[in-house]
Formats: C-alpha cells, structure tokens, sequence
C-alpha cells in the first residue's frame, strides 16, 4: 500500500488566475495549504496553513468544497501519493508571504508545469470550467 500524505489547499482565483506560494527551500510552487495534523478537520486546517503561510483569515461562513485530488507526491519517495481536499473561501486581511514562504505569484494554465501533479490535476478542473485562463 502507497504512503498517503493527507492536504488540504486553498484555491484563491481572481481574474482568471490562481494564487500559488513556493515555500522556502522548495522548488515548486504549491496550492496554499498544507497537512492535517492530529485529528483537525479541513476547515481548522485551511485556516490554520492559511494564516501560516499568508498571513490572512479565512472567513470559515464562505468556505465551499471544490474538490478532492490525488496524485504522485511530488519530492517524495516514488509511490508516495498527496490526497488534496481543494475549497474556496474568501479572507480577511492582507495577503503577504510569512517567513517560511520565500515567493506568492498569481498562476494562469500556462504555468502548469510550475506546480506538482496533484496541482496539475487542479489545474485542469479549473481550466475546463473556464475558471483558470
């Protein structure tokens, strides 16, 4: 049986493109987010990586699922897979990059290949739907 990394990421979409953030020491850009710890549920854990890496509040009334996907890990041993539960949610305060993410760049399709494959599969929902230009 694979390892299972278990995610859950935050998709901010504005004018067609999607927010990213490449955590420092990383090589690729990821969905905001990150893994559950202990028993949280995904809202306590959007909430928690959220202000983590961006330093901004979700707003837990707005919140809304978009989708679960699951992929290779990137950056891990082969057979590893990432499960990535995927929501919506608007914020409050201001989007600034915390100390353990070195760049945040909004991402359109085109910059695909910057992200991991889990990402990748996202990416594509999103484009599909007219969401991701």
């Amino acid at each position: 049986m694979a390892d299972l990394i278990d995610t859950v990421a935050w998709v901010r979409l504005e004018g067609g493109r999607i927010l990213c953030a490449r955590p420092r020491g990383k090589d690729a850009f990821y969905i905001p987010g990150g893994k559950r710890e202990g028993t949280e549920t995904d809202l306590q854990t959007l909430v928690r990586e959220v202000a983590e890496e961006l330093t901004v509040t979700i707003l837990p009334d707005t919140v809304a699922h978009v989708g679960t996907y699951r992929a290779e890990a990137h950056a891990q041993a082969p057979g590893t897979l990432v499960s990535m539960a995927c929501y919506t949610a608007d914020y409050t305060g201001t989007l600034t990059a915390s100390s353990e993410i070195e760049e945040v760049e909004w991402f359109g399709y085109a910059d695909r290949d910057r992200v991991p494959p889990v990402d990748q599969v996202l990416f594509d929902d999103l484009h599909r739907d007219g969401l991701l230009h």
